[in-house]
């Protein structure tokens, strides 16, 4: 069993918002492994996060953020409970982190959940393939397609990315963290990004590179 650290009950009771006796239960549950001892409490209940995600928002704040020049841009929704919290300066900080992460990684959907059925299915029967050829035992067959599709989902989905400003930690987690922080349900409900001349036929090496740098 991992050593449990204060310095990792401290962090995982500032994402969740749970109590430190309960983190550190986690955390020895989980042999210190921060993402799943974050779903530990959210199994028990115990995640004050988790607890605040079935709560309806009906308010919250579009915003925008544009890069390089007007060549690239985001607009994303973010609702939450109360005017009051939206107007807040955690939240504004939220909305533009959030959409400063979209521009960055360029998802393609918010949650797992949206993910058309036909398109996880393929990936999924490619790796199965892949792993099925590559010599494996069977046994292991499942859990490596797991693995994989969990990297795919976290390609493309918003809420399963790393945070581009803190890598440690998924944007959910994230998020998680101000929902903890200001003790309201907070989604994000959708965005859409505009790449200048996407889809057209131009050299757009130059902004790749720049794209990519926001990312470091």
């Amino acid at each position: 069993m991992a050593t449990v650290t204060a310095g990792a009950v401290k962090e995982l009771r500032e994402k969740t918002g749970a109590g430190m006796m309960d983190c550190k239960k986690a955390l020895a549950e989980t042999d210190g492994v921060m993402e799943k001892a974050t779903e530990w409490l959210r199994q028990k209940g115990l995640s004050k996060a988790g607890a605040k995600t079935g709560r309806v928002t009906a308010e919250g704040a579009v915003g925008s953020y544009i890069h390089m020049g007007g060549k690239l841009g985001v607009l994303v929704e973010l609702n939450c409970e109360t005017d009051f919290v939206a107007r807040t300066d955690d939240f504004q900080e939220l909305v533009k982190d959030v959409a400063m992460q979209i521009a960055a990684l360029n998802p393609k959907y918010v949650r797992r959940e949206e993910v058309p059925e036909d398109e996880s299915s393929k990936e999924r029967a490619l790796y199965l393939d892949q792993v099925k050829a590559s010599g494996k035992p069977q046994a292991a067959w499942d859990k490596i397609v797991e693995g994989k599709m969990d990297k795919f989902f976290s390609e493309i989905c918003l809420l399963d990315q790393p945070f581009a400003k803190d890598q440690s930690m998924s944007v959910k987690q994230m998020i998680d963290a101000k929902i903890a922080k200001t003790g309201e349900n907070i989604q994000v409900r959708r965005f859409a990004r505009f790449l200048l001349g996407e889809g057209l036929e131009k050299k757009k090496s130059d902004l790749a590179a720049e794209i990519a740098e926001m990312t470091k």
